[in-house]
């Protein structure tokens, strides 16, 4: 099964080898339809906390590091 992979921007790199990552989606309202919207945050693992909060990020899933950490990070794109 392929591995889902998300982009998003650090906003936290409190967490030591942790980043969280603010991955944002547009969606249709199902009763106005309206395009808005949606984020959600992910915890994702950075070995060598190279991230920085600001940053654009692109996360790949991957096997349960912690309770809620089953993300990592792979590249950082320049923003």
């Amino acid at each position: 099964m392929p591995r889902r992979v998300l982009q998003g921007v650090v906003v936290s790199t409190a967490c030591e080898k942790t980043a969280i990552v603010r991955v944002e989606r547009r969606v249709q309202h199902p009763m106005y339809k309206k395009i808005i919207t949606r984020s959600k945050k992910y915890t994702a693992h950075d070995e060598g906390n190279q991230c920085q909060i600001g940053e654009q990020v692109t996360i790949r899933e991957c096997r349960p590091l912690s309770k809620r950490k089953c993300w990592e990070v792979i590249r950082e794109q320049q923003a």
